[in-house]
């Protein structure tokens, strides 16, 4: 018991609970299905006790398996590693460079963001992934690519054991018409065993090949995906971050040159950065080694002003004309509501006829906002946020700037500019952390 003790604690308890999911649920069954099938179809294929090429092909199937598992399970358990609770950082003065997260009650440290669904802000966080139901972040990314690259590549081989299978047990027993193809089976036949491949494992086998070519095509696109942001030391927020700040600084004119802090200059040291011999990650999560034109706050900063952008450009006020109540899909809103709900796991608020709320994104038929409280929700720093459908809204068609009294009052305070909308007032708050990034890059340098 003392030894089970070492490891097993209330903590990893709690983390197991990452299985009860329906991403691992379905991750897990894929692998087990192809690994399953392709061992007993390896042995009716190509019997591993009897040649060296069938126990090599044995042992390699059994090492793909252990891989993949083993990457799958640090991805979810080790996870991406998180910003301490009230985090601030150690020269107050920084501070005004950084977001504040209201519900981990600390700044947000450069390039971590609050995830929803884990409601901890996570070190560089580059996703919340469902299949491993974590984020994808500082500490497991290693991980995580790995698993994207060995998924593809035992998926592979299962597939060539399920394909040459079909073909040896129906070689003899259905005429395809293939005279020009001959394949030699004579080093796999030397032994059979006792293993009948009837009509239920030709289907099994069938099904398995389907889902292991699914997966390596899948999966494998996403290996790309993410060794494209490593190579340049980004995440795939960043990415968006850095296409934003192009777009800002190109609508405003302001003539800045941003440059994206962490890429190191070549493939290699960015490469570097998150794998190491030892599987940890060079870092702390909370510094980061950067472009010799920048420094640590060069990318929040412009977040900042990107917030700042938002407030002003994307957000319009629109109000409620029918009730909705929260429902993921929504029959009574009309089919092309139904069925083109969007795919994510971000929450749906339920609206009240009457409702007020401030639109920042959307789809043909479902909006995302953040609805406008009351005083009472307001004290107590109650956000509410989320999809709702696109019918169930019009927009406010009256002066903004005339109710601005009354309603202002009654946002967030992370809300409380976005009714004050003036082109001018963007111009300013762009001047303003343009100045603090110059200074700030001298005193840097100095």
């Amino acid at each position: 018991m003392n030894f089970l003790s070492t490891f097993v604690t209330f903590q990893n308890l709690h983390e197991v609970r990452r299985l009860c999911h329906w991403g691992p649920v379905i991750a897990l069954s894929v692998i087990a299905i192809c690994s399953t099938m392709a061992i007993l179809d390896s042995i009716i294929w190509y019997w591993p006790l009897d040649t060296t090429g069938g126990s090599i092909n044995f042992i390699m199937l059994l090492n793909w398996s252990v891989l993949i598992l083993y990457n799958y399970f640090n991805a979810m358990f080790v996870g991406p590693g998180y910003i301490p609770l009230g985090w601030k950082p150690e020269n107050q003065q920084d501070t005004q460079y950084l977001q504040y997260c209201r519900v981990c009650q600390g700044y947000k440290s450069p390039r971590s963001h609050h995830c929803r669904k884990c409601n901890r802000c996570v070190m560089k966080m580059d996703h919340h992934c469902p299949w491993i139901n974590n984020c994808c972040g500082h500490l497991n990314h290693a991980y995580f690519t790995s698993f994207l690259l060995l998924a593809p590549m035992g998926c592979s081989h299962a597939a060539i054991i399920f394909i040459m299978t079909m073909y040896t047990q129906l070689y003899e027993r259905i005429s395809f018409g293939w005279s020009t193809v001959k394949i030699d089976m004579s080093a796999v036949r030397q032994f059979q065993p006792l293993m009948p491949f009837s009509v239920p494992a030709f289907a099994a086998t069938l099904f398995a090949l389907g889902l292991a070519l699914g997966t390596t095509i899948a999966v494998g696109m996403l290996f790309f995906i993410q060794m494209k942001v490593i190579l340049r030391n980004k995440t795939s927020i960043e990415s968006w971050i850095e296409e934003k700040a192009k777009d800002r600084i190109q609508h405003y004119q302001t003539g800045e040159d941003f440059t994206f802090p962490y890429d190191l200059g070549t493939r290699w040291l960015n490469f570097k950065q998150v794998f190491t011999w030892s599987g940890t990650p060079k870092g702390d999560g909370i510094e980061w080694p950067v472009h010799p034109k920048c420094h640590q706050h060069t990318l929040t900063i412009e977040q900042l002003k990107q917030k700042a952008d938002k407030r002003v450009r994307s957000q319009v006020q629109y109000r409620a004309v029918e009730d909705y109540n929260g429902a993921c899909c929504p029959i009574s809103k009309g089919l092309q509501t139904f069925f083109r709900t969007p795919c994510t796991e971000e929450p749906r608020i339920p609206l009240n006829k009457g409702d007020t709320i401030l639109a920042t994104r959307g789809t043909k038929w479902w909006m995302y906002g953040d609805k406008v409280l009351n005083e009472e929700h307001i004290t107590v720093g109650e956000r509410v946020r989320g999809w709702f459908p696109r019918r169930c809204v019009e927009k406010c068609h009256y002066d903004t700037a005339a109710s601005d009294s009354t309603s202002v009052k009654k946002l967030t305070p992370g809300l409380r500019h976005a009714t004050l909308s003036t082109v001018w007032r963007l111009h300013l708050i762009s001047f303003y952390y343009f100045c603090k990034n110059k200074l700030l890059a001298s005193n840097y340098i100095n």
